[in-house]
């Protein structure tokens, strides 16, 4: 096993979350630390205030829960959305959509929705966001499978580190649903977004030093049963980080990138 490369040290500000059972950083940082219950009945999906009534209305499930963590984590982190650049990461980016799609292709090929059409995009959740905030710093959406969480991360490390800019990071996924569940596995709705920044701030909540390490590496054990409850959406690669953030702990965390390649993040809690 080896490492790759120094890189500088960076920071995280404005932590923020969203699944049915945790409804926000607040609720979900008090039951990662088993001091807090999940919501009892799930939270319907959120209205992000960043989007006009219109859209926001027919924005589907995974815009608007990407764009509710992003605006979550700009305001926490004291951004300008306008101004900073963005990574959107998701493993399947809206599965619902796409077997709506897929069924209506098949069966009434006239009737596809153009809505449905431009919102199955993989980047629709980036795009939404960059409109919806008048954003034109770089945007990025991408995909790594079961490790998107880890692969944006690096990515938004390396911008970060390489333009001395803070970079906001969101996640998420949607639950599947007909035949593309049966080779795409997630369950419910999952997001979680961070800014990462080139210097500490008064918003900081945690240093990181950051290395690619070479080999096979496990996926971290999650902690609680909170985030063990929402393990199975297609985002779970980004809990083993929430629920370090929620629960102050300091040291390695290795989350796999690849079969072959991880990302080590030593964490140093500032708050």
């Amino acid at each position: 096993m080896s490492t790759v490369a120094s890189t500088p040290t960076l920071y995280l500000e404005g932590p923020a979350f969203w699944a049915p059972t945790l409804p926000g950083w607040d609720i979900a940082r008090a039951a990662f630390r088993g001091e807090g219950a999940t919501a009892e009945p799930p939270s319907k999906r959120p209205a992000p205030q960043v989007l006009a009534p219109a859209e926001r209305r027919r924005a589907p499930d995974s815009v608007a829960i990407a764009l509710e963590v992003a605006g979550a984590a700009v305001a926490a982190a004291g951004r300008n959305a306008a101004e900073l650049p963005c990574v959107f990461a998701s493993a399947h980016g809206d599965l619902a959509i796409n077997d709506y799609m897929s069924s209506t292709l098949v069966d009434h090929p006239t009737q596809l929705s153009p809505i449905k059409f431009h919102n199955s995009v993989h980047n629709a959740a980036v795009g939404y966001w960059t409109i919806g905030t008048g954003c034109m710093a770089a945007s990025n959406s991408l995909t790594a499978f079961e490790n998107s969480f880890a692969a944006g991360l690096l990515e938004a490390a390396v911008q970060c580190a390489a333009d001395t800019q803070a970079v906001l990071l969101a996640g998420f996924d949607v639950q599947a649903v007909g035949p593309l569940a049966s080779v795409a596995r997630s369950n419910g709705l999952l997001a979680g977004a961070l800014v990462i920044a080139p210097e500490r701030t008064a918003h900081s909540v945690a240093a990181f030093d950051w290395a690619l390490l070479h080999g096979q590496h496990a996926a971290p054990a999650l902690q609680s049963e909170a985030a063990r409850a929402i393990g199975g959406n297609a985002m779970a690669d980004a809990l083993p980080l929430f629920e370090a953030l929620a629960r102050g702990t300091a040291g390695a965390l290795v989350l796999p990138l690849s079969a072959t390649l991880a990302l080590q993040l030593t964490l140093r809690p500032l708050t």
